[in-house]
Formats: C-alpha cells, structure tokens, sequence
C-alpha cells in the first residue's frame, strides 16, 4: 500500500482503457502545471479546460454511462472510479467536486424507469455534458422531509385523456449550494407534487431541468471558489411527464440511495488532498536546514511525519476495502450502509488530522500563494461537510451498533473486487427502510489474525470494553436521544468498524506487520482520546464513566520500528514527487 504518486505506476489494476484514461488524466493537470492551477484557484478561474479535456476524452461518459447506455468500455466500476477520485482529488478540490456532483445529478436518472431521460442524459455525457443534483434549499439544507419546491398542475394543461397531448406542470421554488447548477446539462430536482399524494397530500418527485430553460433563475456562487455552487429559483418551470424521474416512496428512495453512492467519494477526495500535501511538506522539511540540522532530523518531526503517514495508509485501505463491499452489495448484503457512512465521516476527519500534522510541520511555508498545501489546508476542511455532516453521519451509524457487536452473520467472503464490471445493483437498491435489518459478518476474525501485533492487542482489550459497556450499561432513552452523547460514543464505534476493514484489507494486500502495527498506534491513542471524551459528558452515567476510564490504554511504543518505518517508508518519499511548474 503506497501513497499516491501519479507520476509513477498506478498499483490500481485497471483494464488498459481505463489506465490511459487516468494516466491522461495526470498528464492534463502535469502539463497545466502547479503555477497555473494555483494562478486559476487564486483567481477563482471557471475551469474550462478541464471540461473541454473531459468532452475530448470521454472521461465521464466512460466511467459514468451504464453499458446499456454508452459505448465500448462504459460503465459504472467503482474500483476505477477509486483511481479517478483519488487523482483529483489530488490535483484540486474543484475539479474534484464537478465529478462529485456530476454522480450525485446522475443517481436519480440511472434509478429512474424513464427511458427517454436515460437515452439523454447518455447523449449529454458522450457531449461532455455535466450534470447537477438540485436536493438541498437554503431555509432547510438537506432536510428533505421539509422540501419546499413544488410542482404545481398547470392551469392551461389539456385535460387528462385528451389527444392534445400530456399533463404539463409548473415548477416553483428554490434550491441552495447545487454544484455545477450554471452549466449543468440536467439537473436532477427533488420537490413535491401539490396535492398528489394520499388524502391530497403533497408527495415526493424527481424532475429534470436545466438551466436553458425559461424561468430558470441562476441567482449566484454562494461559494468563493472556482466552483460554481448555485442558489436558483424556478419560477414556473415547464414540467412535464416525460421530465419526471420517479415519484411517491421511488423519489425519496433515490435522494437518499444517491447520497449512498456520493457519500464514498468523498473519502476519496481527502485521501487525494492528503497525498499531495504529504509529498510537498516532506519535500520541504528534508531540504529545510535549521540550526545545522534538516528539519526531518528533529524527533518530534520525524513523530507528525510516521503518524500522517499511519493515517493515510489507513484511510487507503479503508476505502479499498469498503469499496469491496459495495460492489458485493446485494438485497440481502448491505454491509455498505454502515461502511460507507464510515467512510465519509472517518476517512474525511482523518485527512484534517494529516493535514493539521504536516502543517504543524511546514508551518508558515504551507500559507505561501505557490505552494498546493495553501489550498490543501482550506479545502480539506469542506470534506467531513458534504452530504450530511458528521453529526448526521454517526446518527446513522449508531444504528448498525447493536447488529454489528451481538447479532453477528455467516456471509460468504467478499475478496478483491477489481474486475472490470458494472455494479448495477447501485442503481436498484430498493427500500431505504429496514435498517434494523441489516447483519454483519464477525470482525472477531480479522483482528484474531493480527493478535500478535502489539497495538492490535491493546486495541481489541478497548473493544472488549466497549462492548462491556453496550452490555452492562446499555445506553438510555434519554441518552440515545442525547446527541452529544451519541457523538463521541459513535467515534468509538467507528473506530472499531474502520479498525476492522484496515485489518481485512492487510491481510489482503500482505500489509507488513510493522505498518500495521503503527497503524494501531494512533488507533489506540484515539480509541482512548474518544474514551475520555464520553467520560465527561453530562449524560455519562457512573459506571459507564468506569468503563471509560478502563478503556484508556497506552500504545506500545517501539523507537525500532518507528526508526525501520521513517527509513525504509517515509524518507525514500522524498523527492519522488514534484508537480511540474
């Protein structure tokens, strides 16, 4: 498991068609440059180039069109889409986010029965088309339960039955911070039909505008950035029965399974952010020569380098792994709702701490206007705040708790998933509902096999505790609706599933025993930090602020592997990466 180098082999194992795509990908921004990138992020310049470089090579209709919908080579394959996510990631948060909101405004579509819809949005794609998801209103956020755009019978529609032609509808409201909304080439819109629901009420509806249409209003970027994150109004759009998705429970489903896919992606994003800003402040530190000394010689130094590194590894092989089991997911398999909530709230906070140690590294030097780590600090920040916030996210997670620890399930083993295939069942997921359902298979087994490894075995003694706790001091009423509480109890939790899917994938991937065992250096750490924090709730009762405390635990500390781990890992990094001027 390496840190992202683009200029060197990807160890992704992709189909030739997918790796040149990728490697041409690398070669737009390398040839673009760093100065010019930072030029366009300062200048918050619309990126042009990179869409005419998606419409000449086909980029997202390859990697976002079903292949019943586009060419030779198109699919939906999420272990590819790792390569691309992480590359740009890597190479710039904007660039990133049009890919991101180009899936989040596809979702809705790919679920949808209308074929004429499918045909288009295809035909948009092979065009160079990027696309929207119009979801989120200014006075409610992502609370779609409250959504206030309508769509309303139009006054002057024929009757229903009458050769004239269909039903049409007006549009009526407003959506708030919808990437790519000025030039997206449909938007897909969640609202409320007036009146069709059950007793005449108002039910839930996915429509597709865009922005050419009359009474589409772009008001404005509420962002400063080279995004464009709209805020726009309908103002009595046409709409009408060959614009609409889906509708009733089908719409609501598909605003909340899109977020199922999206949400992944932005682990991604922060692993991309992250190896980036690894390689410029190691370049840095090993070149900087203070008091006769380079700067990497320092102790404490050398301590924030092997801990960032620890902590990008993991977040790899994290995500790797859930991708896994998103592309094994099934009706009877959804694993993937606990995994990948897990990924955007844990492997997002996570890229913040790697970016907080390498800047405590670099310091000043990472605020200077020509270095990437500038945009680093600023945009790994926006991550853990998309599609729900981390709050919203350990809600959800604390769910699966009870299922996961006691109520364990024989599934058949999930391996490696690289083969180049379509991963339909993302856009079939059926019902949101039954959560309470879902199993799991026992995580007993993938920490068994590294037992031996130190801070593994000081890791699984916390577990056991936490598990004493859920027991013996199962939380309250009270407490489960204390979301205060929730947090930092759901932290832990959290811990323990990401622990789980790093040790499955190490196993996978021959991890060497001394990267795993730093590995649980900080996750013990952690576990323990999380631990004093639910100790000092208000809600914590006294024997659960017992067990608290007899979950903290002190890493075992081993200056010769960390020594081994700086030489033979960390230090050979430098200066294997440059961006091109």
């Amino acid at each position: 498991m390496s840190i992202l180098n683009p200029k060197s082999p990807s160890e992704y194992l992709l189909d030739a068609r997918s790796r040149e795509a990728v490697e041409k990908t690398v070669a737009f921004f390398e040839t673009k440059g760093k100065r010019r990138l930072r030029e366009d992020d300062q200048n918050r310049v619309w990126y042009r180039d990179f869409l005419d470089f998606i419409k000449g090579e086909s980029l997202f209709a390859d990697f976002l069109t079903p292949p019943s919908y586009g060419g030779p080579g198109s699919r939906w394959d999420t272990y590819r889409n790792c390569a691309l996510n992480e590359v740009l990631g890597f190479y710039g948060l904007c660039y990133w986010y049009t890919w991101q909101v180009s899936i989040l405004g596809l979702g809705p579509i790919w679920m949808s029965p209308n074929e004429g819809l499918k045909r288009k949005a295809a035909e948009k794609l092979r065009a160079g088309g990027i696309f929207a998801f119009g979801l989120s209103e200014k006075e409610h956020g992502a609370d779609i339960y409250s959504t206030a755009m309508r769509l309303h019978e139009d006054p002057a529609s024929p009757a229903p039955g009458t050769p004239s032609g269909q039903a049409r509808f007006l549009a009526r409201g407003s959506k708030y911070y919808i990437g790519n909304a000025n030039e997206a080439a449909m938007v897909s819109v969640f609202g409320k039909m007036k009146g069709a629901g059950a007793g005449g009420k108002d039910d839930y509806v996915f429509f597709v505008t865009d922005p050419g249409q009359p009474g589409y209003e772009l008001v404005r970027s509420v962002t400063a950035t080279q995004s464009y994150v709209a805020e726009f109004n309908l103002n009595d759009v046409p709409v009408d029965e060959s614009s609409i998705l889906l509708r009733g429970r089908d719409a609501w489903d598909a605003a909340l399974n899109t977020v199922n896919v999206g949400k992944y992606n932005l682990g991604w994003a922060s692993i991309g952010i992250s190896a980036h800003a690894f390689h410029e402040a190691l370049n840095h530190a090993v070149a900087r020569r203070l008091y006769g000394h380079s700067v990497s010689d320092f102790p404490h130094v050398r301590r924030m380098f092997l801990d960032a590194w620890a902590r990008l590894v993991a977040m790899k092989l994290f995500a790797l792994r859930a991708a896994d089991y998103q592309r094994a997911a099934s009706r009877n398999d959804r694993r993937y709702l606990l995994y990948n909530p897990v990924m955007k709230m844990k492997v997002t906070t996570e890229g913040e701490r790697v970016i907080d140690l390498l800047w405590d590294v670099i310091a000043a030097k990472g605020l200077e206007r020509d270095v990437y780590f500038e945009m680093a600090v600023r945009d790994i920040r926006q991550l853990p705040k998309l599609e729900g916030t981390v709050h919203v996210n350990i809600a959800l997670i604390v769910k699966f708790m009870g299922s996961y620890f006691f109520n364990a399930t024989p599934f058949p083993e999930v391996g490696r998933r690289t083969e180049a295939e379509h991963d339909a069942y993302l856009f079939d997921q059926g019902s949101t509902g039954g959560l309470s359902s879902v199993r799991f298979h026992d995580y007993r087994p993938a920490f068994a096999r590294f037992a031996g490894v130190p801070n593994v075995g000081l890791f699984l003694e916390q577990v056991a505790v936490l598990e004493k706790l859920l027991l013996e001091t199962k939380p309250t009423e009270e407490q489960e609706k204390d979301i205060d509480f929730l947090l930092a109890l759901g932290e832990m939790f959290a811990l323990v599933v990401h622990g789980q899917l790093v040790l499955e994938n190490a196993a996978l991937l021959a991890v060497d025993t001394e990267t795993v065992d730093q590995i649980f250096d900080f996750a013990v750490r952690d576990f323990s930090a999380f631990a004093l924090e639910l100790h000092g709730k208000a809600a914590t009762t006294a024997r659960q602020m017992e067990l608290c405390l007899a979950a903290i635990r002190r890493p075992a500390v081993d200056p010769s592997r960390a020594r081994s781990i700086w030489e033979q890992k960390v230090l050979p990094l430098y200066g294997s990466y440059r961006m091109n001027d």
